[in-house]
């Protein structure tokens, strides 16, 4: 079964200011890491349950996959993912909410 893929407005400014750091070393990267978080989103259609349950939450249901060193964080519904985060991934997400 293929899901419907949705972003938040959250996860959206994340990648935005992950893009916007990278590229005061490197527009070039910038642009592979932004590419990159895209390519395994297209992927999570196909595969939901290939990330792990996110430690921190211990909810099936709200999973990650690692993107180079940032986490790509997503909610599994019935039909839909939705990505809630993309963090970096030594940071423990104390102030997410589960409900995002």
């Amino acid at each position: 079964m293929a899901f419907t893929l949705k972003w938040s407005e959250e996860a959206l400014e994340d990648i935005e200011s992950i893009a916007t750091y990278i590229e005061k070393d490197s527009p070039i990267y910038a642009k592979s890491v932004v590419s990159k978080f895209f390519e395994k989103a297209e992927i999570l259609q196909e595969f939901s349950d290939l990330g792990r349950t996110v430690p921190e939450f211990n909810d099936p249901t709200i999973r990650e996959i690692f993107v180079y060193s940032y986490r790509l964080i997503y909610k599994i519904d019935e039909e839909e993912i939705l990505f809630v985060a993309v963090v970096h991934g030594k940071k423990l997400l104390e102030n997410y909410s589960k409900t995002k």
